[in-house]
């Protein structure tokens, strides 16, 4: 049985989970940050931390070591809603949220399965919390940080798929996160780079916004995520839902019932930063509104003391505290419970370590991938790539890309997969930096191949713009008009709608690994004489 801490330093500690390695730039990997965590925890036994950019070999070994340095147990998250390949490179990755419902009337059992699969990696590997499934509704398609990592555009179709993925997750022991509460999905703009804000009714949210955080509690998501938006409608000071009582503590806690831990989105974002303020009051207003668990806090140290201050004053209640420990060391021994109290520090008495990355799990990605490719414009007569002709070479790929600075892998098996089914094509990347003049000598020559395909990335990530680049969009546009293009949206679907003539347009829904290989096979079967490896959907 494990004990909760009784000092009250340690206490409100236990309530901080600061980050561990970093996806942003400069780039950490969870290896070299660690010494950091080592010193932090010999003085602020921390409740967790939130893990980015490790590896499947050494990001457990690491874990096992904080995990030992630690006065108590470290409950570890992430953001792993792609699996766990999101975070761990060697460790499986599953595309897009998005493409589980291009599959069709497999989408539960795939969702449920893949769920399965990145819990028991995520287990193996040390860690206890998946920040996910997204119970957004992409209600608003130009949404440029939910887009694809959203099931669905319907209260309904999101409902019905995260509740598959929370019987896989929670089935396996790992604790899952409904987020981003009380809903991200009607925004214009990034919360990690201001605030948003929702201008909805009550009436109009519950209708919409707050289905799928009702279904998710009844299931039994044990945490959920706040989002760092203004919803005038549900707390008129316009406030973030981050730091409001209303909404975290009056609608979430009492009208919706939930009972289990509230966590705050990184509190590194811009939506959740007011301008000169303290990060420990922005600890104690967050823990007044609601929130048991701050995540990816600024200043640990300075925030911890600062709290200890407050209470020891009177001006935070010790009861605030108190409650939030209980619901956070309630996944503590609800973990321990399960697996025992040594699989914090030993994982592989919760998963055995050879499931990272193992081959079935690799291979239902596979699967996914390919069942949730699309033909979203053409006929089926259009879908063959022609010979090349005398004089002319096989088939060309343009990989387009507004960002270079993702973690995601997309360039490089797309390319080896290309150049490895089409000897005698050729493949081409348009990157922000490139300039006017190179797009228009590609264009001049993409006129000698047979066959021209241009694959888009448009999909949502932290701190980085939506969409193509201006420059981009009219390289795609005149490169429409010169040739009967195969347009493929390697994430949101919206970006074929933006070109007019295109010969066929194909949605991926996303552009991780497995859906880069499966459209290459999709692609192959094209070719003269072939047999489509796709079925033509509405």
């Amino acid at each position: 049985m494990l004990s909760p801490p009784k000092e009250l330093r340690d206490r409100i500690s236990q309530l901080i989970f600061p980050r561990l390695g970093s996806n942003m730039n400069p780039t950490i990997s969870v290896e070299d940050d660690a010494a950091r965590i080592e010193q932090l925890l010999d003085h602020y036994p921390i409740g967790g931390l939130c893990l980015f950019n490790g590896d499947r070999i050494r990001t457990p070994q690491t874990l096992t070591r904080l995990q030992s340095r630690s006065k108590f147990p470290l409950l570890i998250g992430t953001d792993m809603e792609r699996g766990l390949g999101q975070q761990l490179r060697g460790a499986t990755v599953f595309p897009h949220a998005m493409a589980f419902q291009a599959t069709a009337e497999e989408d539960e059992h795939l969702l449920e399965e893949s769920a399965r699969a990145a819990a028991r990696e995520a287990l193996a590997a040390g860690l206890h919390i998946s920040f996910s499934p997204v119970a957004d509704v992409n209600s608003n398609p130009r949404n440029p940080i939910i887009s694809t990592r959203a099931y669905g555009s319907t209260p309904q179709t999101v409902s019905r798929l995260l509740k598959a993925y929370l019987r896989g997750s929670n089935g396996e022991g790992l604790f899952t996160t409904a987020k981003h509460f009380p809903g991200h999905g009607d925004t214009d703009v990034d919360s990690h780079e201001t605030l948003p804000v929702v201008s909805k009714s009550r009436v109009d949210m519950e209708a919409l916004e707050l289905v799928p955080f009702r279904e998710a509690i009844n299931a039994g998501v044990s945490l959920i995520m706040t989002a760092h938006v203004s919803y005038p409608g549900l707390d008129r000071t316009g406030v973030e839902a981050t730091r409001s009582k209303p909404i975290l503590t009056d609608l979430l806690r009492q009208d919706m019932g939930f009972k289990g831990v509230v966590i705050s989105d990184s509190l590194l974002m811009a939506g959740a930063d007011h301008e000169g303020e303290h990060p420990g009051e922005m600890a104690a207003t967050l823990l007044r509104a609601g929130v048991d668990i701050l995540l990816d806090i600024k200043d640990v140290p300075l925030t911890v003391d600062y709290l200890v201050d407050l209470v020891n004053r009177g001006e935070l209640d010790r009861k605030v505290v108190d409650a939030a420990l209980e619901r956070v060391w309630s996944l503590k021994t609800r973990f321990s419970a399960r697996f025992g109290p040594s699989a914090f520090i030993d994982p592989s008495l919760a998963q055995p370590f050879s499931v990272l990355g193992a081959d079935a799990h690799r291979a239902l990605a596979a699967k996914i991938a390919e069942k949730s490719i699309q033909v979203a414009i053409g006929k089926p007569e259009d879908l063959v790539l022609k010979k090349a002709g005398l004089g002319q070479y096989g088939t060309a790929c343009v990989l387009v890309r507004p960002h270079t600075t993702y973690n995601d892998p997309t360039a490089a098996p797309l390319e080896k997969a290309f150049l490895g089914a089409f000897s005698d094509g050729a493949f081409f990347q348009v990157l922000p930096d490139t300039q006017d003049d190179q797009l228009e000598d590609l264009l001049e020559q993409l006129g000698h191949f047979a066959n021209v395909i241009v694959a888009v990335v448009v999909k949502p990530a932290a701190w980085h713009k939506f969409g193509l680049l201006p420059s981009q969009a009219a390289f795609v546009r005149d490169a429409s008009t010169r040739y009967p293009i195969f347009l493929i949206a390697l994430g949101s679907p919206i970006v074929l709608a933006d070109f007019e003539h295109i010969k066929v347009g194909i949605c991926a829904y996303s552009d991780v690994e497995p859906t880069m290989l499966a459209l290459v096979k999709v692609l192959k079967s094209f070719e003269a004489n072939g047999t489509p490896a796709m079925i033509l959907k509405p």
